[in-house]
């Protein structure tokens, strides 16, 4: 596969950096970018551990960071890369955010926004999934081994 600037794989590839934070942190290894007029203007990754909070995951963080950035709560213009699809929390927080476009790697078989509802996102919102996803699969699976090995 073949990286240029700006395309999703560049920017799926930068995720996946958040994610392996997370997973350096022992953090499930969940990463996201936010990315509007072909910058990346915010990151983040899953932090549910370190923040004691269970909305700590990577998108509405990234959501959070995307906004101040742009002053507003809107993210129009605005194409989210995460690693993992997002669950129905997250999706619930992009449906709000009127997020121009979501690309994840791997589908969550569990707890992803498309098993649970397809229809939580904003109709007017882009998805595109699959991107990279053995990358994902094999950081969240290693990070689960791990943690199996440990219990």
């Amino acid at each position: 596969m073949e990286l240029t600037v700006y395309s999703d794989e560049h920017f799926m590839k930068e995720a996946l950096k958040q994610a392996q934070i997370a997973f350096e942190e022992g953090e499930i290894p969940v990463g996201a970018v936010v990315v509007c007029q072909k910058k990346i203007i915010a990151k983040a990754y899953n932090q549910t551990e370190r923040l004691n909070d269970v909305t700590a995951h990577a998108e509405m963080l990234a959501i959070t960071s995307a906004a101040n950035f742009l002053g507003g709560k809107y993210l129009k213009g605005c194409t989210l890369y995460v690693t993992l699809e997002p669950c129905g929390m997250c999706a619930g927080a992009l449906f709000w955010s009127q997020v121009d476009k979501i690309v994840f790697a791997l589908p969550d078989e569990k707890r992803g926004f498309t098993t649970i509802n397809p229809q939580m996102i904003h109709p007017k919102t882009q998805l595109m999934s699959g991107l990279m996803a053995a990358e994902s699969k094999k950081m969240i699976d290693e990070f689960f081994a791990t943690v199996r090995k440990k219990n």
